[in-house]
């Protein structure tokens, strides 16, 4: 039986560990429903997670576990995930609130004319990072700035893949490295090392990863220095927009602001995010001069905008809680089969006959990496992921003389970094949802989540970044 790490242990009835054989077998076959039905069959995700849900519970019966107890893990799964699942459903009123308040109409009105094709992608990049570090939630910069730069992309013709890609990883820069992100407190706390070493440790791999990532984008948006739209189709935009909407950017910004400010202070992101939508709501019926029973119902599901331009329109409609459910029920199944496949001792079993066979420091560095995806892969979000993997890779680094901020970095790479480019995981699929694009179609842009895992192996096996603990002898 697992270690009892949970309160839903103690609730557990079976005693019999998986063996590394059924581990393997457990794991293969979720891959293989999943993979095939995806790549081949094109199913839809929800069914495969639902069948594979059958297999992991077959696979826990078969251990001993009762209908009760397997039930006692999904639930679990999902427990500790609430506070991602709260945060969704407040996300889409963002979105449709800040829709309904003129706030993204005033971003794209002025964007749209400041921003060439040239150095849009760049410009995105530095955007979403910042507002990412500032406001510690990538979640949060997708939903907003975000939405703002594929409605900016899409106008001026760059493919919105790639842009969805930039966006991502800007995002994730700042949910990595923010004093303020939930993960980045999270790791340090479950590694045990202090905050701001955690941060220091991961400046070493982030940042060249992060100028790399910037050359690159700069190259790409050279490519389409000869997109820009007309100046009678920007201008057709602009006065369609401002038909539509008041746009006095000392008004409309300030629920952007509100949730910048609420989030620097450190307010827990519910806080943050609500008050943020009830200033859009007040602009929304007492400046913009909208219907207040509209504006409320734009919470549940926004109507599209009435600029008369298709893609503007439906871009300004986008948001509201139903918008979330395909994204919200998706997560939901992918964290109950997390929740079997952790409390049942099939990760656990994997990843400890993997590390016991760990010899040299950067193999040990990769398979933390790596593990960090694994378990993105198995449970469905990186929160569960990160506490796992710095439990059992601890008294690894230690025997190595390596510092707890290596450990610590090396799990946001692969954990942090990794969970949005899995379609399962709640956040590729809040991504996907909010920006429009399939995780799977973004993910090859999305640079900096790519590179920066085999930026980090790679110095390890040049011996940069390699922390010793004060407390070593080696």
């Amino acid at each position: 039986m697992a270690e009892k790490d949970s309160p839903v242990e103690e609730l557990l009835t079976a005693q019999r560990p998986p063996s590394l054989l059924h581990a393997v077998i457990c794991f293969a076959g979720v891959f293989l429903l999943i993979s095939l039905g995806l790549f081949v069959y094109a199913a839809s995700i929800h069914a495969l997670i639902f069948l594979a849900l059958i297999w992991v519970s077959m696979q826990a019966r078969w251990l001993g576990y009762s209908f009760i107890d397997i039930r006692h893990m999904m639930d679990d799964g999902i427990t500790k995930a609430l506070p991602a699942i709260y945060i969704f459903l407040l996300i889409g009123m963002v979105i449709a609130s800040f829709m309904q308040s003129g706030t993204i109409a005033s971003l794209l009105y002025y964007g749209i004319y400041l921003l060439s094709p040239s150095i849009f992608l760049a410009t995105g990049l530095i955007l979403c990072s910042f507002m990412s570090v500032a406001t510690g939630t990538s979640w949060g910069t997708v939903g907003t700035v975000g939405v703002v730069l594929m409605g900016i992309g899409d106008a001026i013709g760059i493919p919105l893949p790639l842009v969805a890609g930039m966006i991502v990883s800007g995002a994730t820069f700042g949910d990595k490295l923010s004093p303020i992100s939930d993960t980045t407190n999270l790791a340090a706390m479950s590694a045990g090392t202090n905050l701001y070493r955690h941060i220091g440790s991961m400046l070493y791999t982030t940042i060249p990863t992060f100028l790399i990532v910037l050359g690159i984008f700069i190259f790409w948006g050279m490519q389409y220095g000869d997109n820009a739209l007309p100046r009678d189709h920007i201008d057709g935009i602009r006065v369609a927009l401002a038909d539509a909407y008041q746009l006095n950017l000392w008004i409309t910004l300030l629920p952007l602001l509100l949730m910048f400010g609420l989030s620097i202070k450190r307010y827990a992101a519910e806080v943050s995010m609500t008050g943020s939508i009830a200033l859009a709501m007040l602009i929304a019926i007492v400046y913009q001069g909208k219907d207040s029973v509209d504006v409320i119902n734009a919470l549940w599901l926004n109507s599209a905008g009435t600029t008369g331009i298709g893609s503007i329109d439906a871009l300004l409609g986008r948001g509201g809680v139903y918008s979330m459910a395909w994204t919200l029920l998706l997560s939901i199944m992918a964290l109950a089969l997390g929740g079997i496949l952790h409390h049942a001792g099939f990760l656990r079993v994997l990843l400890v006959h993997i590390i016991a066979r760990i010899r040299r420091i950067s193999t040990l560095i990769a398979t933390t990496i790596a593990s960090g995806l694994i378990g993105n892969m198995a449970m469905g979000e990186a929160y569960i992921s990160i506490i796992l993997n710095c439990q059992l890779f601890k008294s690894a680094y230690q025997e190595r003389g390596l510092d707890k901020a290596v450990l610590s970095r090396s799990v946001e790479e692969g954990s942090t970094l990794t969970t949005g480019l899995i379609p399962w995981t709640t956040a590729g699929t809040f991504y996907a949802a909010t920006l429009g694009v399939p995780t799977l179609d973004y993910a090859p842009y999305a640079l900096l989540n790519l590179l920066n895992p085999l930026v980090s192996i790679g110095m390890t096996l040049l011996g940069i970044g390699l922390l010793q603990s004060k407390t070593s002898t080696k």
